[in-house]
């Protein structure tokens, strides 16, 4: 195989050198021949000595071609920096020959010849290499299958369309542009025309048979983009988007297309967070994040270490994921060693929380640690209430023993009205935030929200799984619904929510509205590629134990205040004795101590608040 790679090199470079010999000669044929008043005959005389010394400027220019290396460029990828080698190459060549020419008497032979063989030169050079790239583009693109649009004609439109062109891993010819703009109708962009407006879209997508869309606009509001989206969705088209990344050191703008991602399709206006409260709430600071190598932990981490905190102290109980994260923050981050400390611990040991929390006293605990998910709970009552209810009292009295100053639980909408042990056991948690709350040492609060898109053991990723190994898609409920965020945004909001706190509240996210399970299915196959019901199968399994068809988020709607944050509420502190938590933490661990107990009982006891 080498032997013929090397051929082929070889092959190829002995072309592209006798290609480009070939148009020396021609360039100077021509030179002469316009010397000469276009070929009049009474200048003939002088062929002898420009036949004799023709050899000279090819040997000269074929040396200045290996120089600058010619035998080795690509003629597709032909750009200016390859058109100003070729020019280099070429006046180094015929710039040294003028020299001889003018330094040596040569009897009949003009001594302008090599100047205007020069631009004759590069022109047939640089228009051979232009023809030649011209050709490969052409041929390349009738191979593509997909007849596409540009959705956007600005600065990303453009620098799409290159992508697009250039790169062997699309299969579309791009048509046209489409544009927000009216005034950009019948405008040509790089050879390509504006064929007309968004309102446009489905008469153009028809007249020349369009399948596939690109969306390049630049600061579109995840609104708008969600519209759009929706719209190509309509008119069945392949839809990607287009993003830009900096390249050589944050001076060169790249695009880079992608598929559509679940969080598009949420729509969700981006976030107005106060980056000086949680600076303030955060920078120098020494923070514990318990279940640090979980979804919501490890990405409250990845947005904790932007605010430059003092000392970062993570825990959880999974080796592997504790090791993963690390791993990532050394990479992205190099944080110093002394900033970062990762630990294995269990919060249902409270001597282990004892100990990590009086030698590296903390100034604030975000308590991520759970198990969360609602059937395996159901199946195992007793280790939520070891790990979900007693590991939180033990993280809560370890912080205010340390003298931690912000305690910030993570809670969900399960605890609202719940029907099953999981979101029981974290309105037990909600219960001791505010039960302890006048402890006069810690501010504690909760910050309640819903699902996240992407999360360990959520509904996006088993989808995911279930699609690619051909289906079927399993939705329990034909009218399920459920509230969505992404976890950067949930992380981020609970930053922002933990520098609101003073005492007792339960913050609570506004998570949009809520979103059908079964839309969700479809649009992720769809996504894929697939037509649901058709090459993936949605079939419904039955409402899980402990399951409800829709999530809360709040108790009491008339109990919610704003606060200077749009997507953040504050539900008021109930007035929860501490005598009613220890009262329901006894009998929970009476229940522990007897394994005598139904579900329900556990329930009841949790929401029951007499």
């Amino acid at each position: 195989m080498n032997r013929i790679s090397n051929w082929i090199k070889k092959y190829r470079e002995v072309s592209l050198v006798t290609i480009d010999t070939v148009l020396v000669i021609v360039a100077y044929g021509l030179a002469y021949f316009i010397r000469t008043d276009l070929g009049r005959l009474s200048y003939f005389s002088a062929v002898d000595s420009l036949l004799g010394l023709m050899v000279i400027p090819v040997v000269l220019n074929l040396f200045s071609f290996f120089l600058f290396h010619l035998n080795r460029s690509l003629w597709q990828y032909i750009s200016l920096d390859e058109v100003i080698h070729v020019g280099m190459a070429s006046l180094l060549g015929n710039m040294t020959w003028f020299l001889i020419v003018i330094t040596v008497n040569f009897k009949d032979y003009f001594r302008s010849l090599p100047l205007i063989a020069l631009v004759l030169q590069i022109l047939l050079m640089v228009g051979v290499r232009m023809a030649y790239r011209l050709y490969r583009r052409t041929a390349r693109l009738q191979k593509r299958n997909h007849r596409a649009l540009i959705l956007g004609a600005g600065q990303a439109g453009v620098m799409a369309l290159r992508e697009i062109m250039s790169s062997n891993r699309y299969d579309s010819r791009i048509v046209g542009f489409v544009d927000r703009n009216p005034l950009k109708k019948k405008q040509i962009l790089n050879g390509i025309s504006v064929l007309g407006t968004d309102d446009d879209l489905p008469s153009i997508v028809s007249s020349y048979e369009v399948d596939t869309a690109y969306i390049a606009i630049k600061n579109i509001t995840k609104s708008d983009l969600k519209n759009l989206i929706e719209k190509c969705h309509q008119l069945k088209l392949r839809t990607r988007i287009v993003g830009f990344t900096l390249q050589d050191g944050a001076k060169k703008e790249m695009a880079s297309i992608r598929n559509i991602k679940m969080d598009d399709l949420l729509g969700r206006g981006e976030l107005d967070l106060n980056s000086e409260t949680i600076g303030t709430f955060l920078t120098g600071k020494t923070v514990v994040v318990t279940g640090a190598g979980g979804s919501i932990g490890s990405e409250l981490v990845r947005q904790i270490v932007t605010f430059n905190p003092k000392h970062m102290v993570l825990i959880d109980i999974y080796e592997n994921n504790m090791y993963d994260l690390q791993m990532e923050l050394n990479m992205k981050y190099h944080p110093d060693k002394s900033k970062l400390t990762c630990l294995i611990g269990s919060v249902r040991d409270r001597k282990r929380m004892d100990e990590i929390f009086q030698e590296v006293h903390p100034d604030v605990v975000f308590h991520a640690a759970a198990h969360k998910h609602v059937p395996l709970v159901e199946d195992s009552p007793l280790e939520a209430i070891k790990n979900n209810v007693f590991g939180t009292k033990n993280v809560i009295e370890a912080s205010i023993q340390s003298g931690v100053d912000k305690f910030v639980l993570i809670s969900t909408d399960k605890a609202v009205r719940t029907t099953n042990v999981m979101g029981a056991t974290k309105r037990m948690c909600e219960l001791l935030v505010q039960g302890y709350k006048d402890n006069g040492v810690t501010k504690l609060c909760a910050v309640r929200f819903g699902n996240v898109l992407g999360s360990n053991g959520s509904v996006i990723p088993l989808f995911e799984k279930q699609i690619e190994s051909g289906g079927p898609v399993t939705v329990t409920d034909p009218n399920i619904i459920r509230y969505f965020m992404t976890i950067p945004e949930a992380a981020q909001l609970v930053l922002q929510a933990g520098a609101f706190a003073n005492t007792g509240e339960i913050f609570i996210l506004d998570m949009g509205k809520p979103v059908k399970i079964l839309d969700l299915a479809k649009n992720l196959i769809e996504l894929a590629g697939y037509v649901p019901d058709k090459d993936i199968e949605i079939v419904f399994t039955g409402l899980r134990p402990g399951e409800k068809l829709y999530e809360e988020l709040l108790l009491d709607p008339k109990k919610c205040t704003k606060t200077e944050n749009n997507l953040i509420f504050i539900t008021q502190p109930e007035d929860i004795s501490m005598d009613l938590v220890k009262d329901k933490l006894s009998k929970l661990g009476n229940l522990l101590e007897t394994n005598h107990f139904t579900n329900r009982e556990i329930i009841d006891l949790v929401t029951m608040l007499k």
